[in-house]
């Protein structure tokens, strides 16, 4: 006997109204997940490059040990001395740009040089033992912190993976939506959380096999709930210092802390009293200035006395040469650990007299505040476990991000082949939003976007994703209009192969 298919009439719901509890967290979750699908490979690139960078330290001591450590166990030669080795080996081509001295015995002084088709922020710093005199080594560094090469090539990977400018959009997109990310979690696990516990209990003992089933997503959904619980502070402030390095955002939260009196007193080298606002990344780019004043190799033996009586006592210091014939020389300190060792004084080097002086006890409190972020950001804080925490944070956001991917493809509908993709949560909460909940994040959105462009952008593009994906889900779920009078009869042997069975 043939069966022929029965057409159904379409379903019709009840039409949800305005107001209706669990908007908000359907709401949340959607968000949750397409940002996580979205954006979840720029996050994932940036923890992963984030935690091999803060471990290359330690790889920088075995790579260039060399360089980095003296044959001679005492400093026998002044510093001056030290200066006249490494100028004669560079020649007069390359003008002197910083200097800085053995920090502990057994290591190497740097003597840096502007060098022509060299990179920005990048020089050429010539080691040279402060025992023998002995040129240990020749490299580009990079910036303030004093990166050499195979640190410089990691730090740019995680910065803009050795894409320029445009490069750098992909680190300000993963710093600018990863708090968004972390916070969506955060707020629909506490939703969830205020559900009432016989619920959850009722729910543990009716799906024991889901509850604990290895490999299942309930299973995979709990491992990313705990691993998100114990990152999301560290993920928060990791996004909102990371985006200080950004080309947009950075640019913004700049202008902002200059308006708020937030800035860092920057140490003064002439008689102009205006300065520039500092750059707190100086420590992971910085800015080497090409000085045009005369600087002698025993010049530098006399400033670091100065200062020395000033207020420089840490033994990582940095002693710049004057960018011109009326400037200043200054010393700093470049100790990034804790306690904070960042002073600075300026030294007139005909008179020796003080021309200005700064001291990180004097700083504002959000100046501090900036400085601590960026040292704790970049590992160097708290030394070595500084460096561990930060590379297991970033080991856990990346593995959120996988196993997010995990439980998207493990909600692919049934019978679908592997590489079918997961269905999203279920749409509607804006329709079950009040208005005032819809105003209230209308009003959010615009403010985020104007502050964090990319993010603007982006979420333009997820909601125009998601509304092309509802009108295509609207298609396919049509039900075949039905025959008019005048249309032939449809065959039974045709439509019983095709539409659905009835018993």
């Amino acid at each position: 006997m043939t069966r022929t298919a029965e057409i159904r009439p379409r379903e019709i719901r009840p039409r949800r109204r305005r107001g209706q509890r669990g908007w908000l967290g359907a709401l949340l979750l959607r968000l949750h997940f397409y940002a996580g699908v979205l954006v979840g490979p720029f996050i994932l690139v940036a923890a992963t490059s984030g935690a091999l960078y803060v471990m290359s330290p330690q790889i920088e001591q075995v790579i260039y040990a060399d360089e980095l450590h003296a044959a001679s166990a005492e400093a026998t030669l002044t510093l001056g001395e030290q200066v006249a080795v490494a100028e004669e080996h560079v020649g007069d081509t390359d003008p002197l740009t910083a200097v800085r001295p053995a920090p502990e015995p057994g290591e190497t002084t740097r003597v840096m040089f502007a060098q022509e088709g060299l990179g920005e922020s990048e020089s050429r710093s010539i080691f040279v033992d402060p025992g023998s005199g002995e040129v240990r080594g020749d490299l580009t560094v990079y910036g303030t912190s004093g990166s050499l090469p195979l640190r410089t090539w990691i730090d740019q990977l995680h910065r803009g993976l050795h894409l320029g400018d445009a490069g750098r959009l992909y680190s300000e997109l993963a710093a600018s939506w990863l708090w968004i990310v972390a916070s969506a979690g955060l707020l629909l696990w506490i939703l969830r959380a205020r559900s009432s516990r016989a619920s959850r209990v009722r729910e543990a003992h009716d799906q024991p096999r889901a509850a604990t089933k290895g490999t299942g997503r309930r299973r995979l959904l709990r491992w990313h709930t705990t691993i998100g619980l114990g990152v999301v502070l560290a993920a928060l402030f990791l996004s909102a210092t990371g985006m200080t390095w950004s080309q947009h955002a950075g640019a913004n939260i700049t202008s902002l802390r200059a308006a708020l009196g937030w800035g860092t007193p920057v140490i003064s080298t002439s008689l102009d009293d205006s300065q520039p606002m500092p750059d707190e990344h100086a420590a992971h780019h910085g800015d080497m200035t090409d000085p045009s004043g005369d600087a002698l190799p025993e010049h530098f033996d006399h400033i670091m006395e100065v200062a020395r009586g000033v207020n420089i006592d840490s033994d990582a210091v940095e002693i710049l040469p004057p960018a011109g014939p009326d400037g200043a020389w200054v010393v700093q300190e470049i100790h990034r650990s804790y306690p904070t060792q960042v002073d600075a004084v300026s030294i007139d080097g005909s008179t020796l007299e003080v021309v200005d002086r700064i001291d990180f006890e004097d700083f504002g409190l959000m100046a501090k505040l900036a400085r601590w972020g960026i040292d704790l950001h970049m590992g160097t804080m708290f030394g070595l476990a500084n460096q561990i925490v930060l590379a297991l944070v970033a080991l856990g956001i990346g593995s959120m991000v996988v196993l997010g991917y995990v439980m998207w493809w493990k909600r692919r509908p049934p019978r679908a082949g592997r590489l079918a993709l997961g269905r999203p949560p279920r749409r509607g909460a804006i329709h079950r939003a009040p208005w005032w909940g819809v105003a209230a994040l209308g009003a959010a959105a615009a403010g985020i976007g104007v502050f964090l462009p990319l993010v603007g952008w982006t979420l333009l593009g997820f909601l125009a994703l998601d509304v092309l994906l509802g009108f295509l889900s609207g298609r396919r779920a049509e039900p075949p209009e039905p025959a008019s009078p005048s249309s032939p009869p449809a065959d039974p042997d045709r439509t019983a192969s095709t539409g659905p069975r009835t018993p």
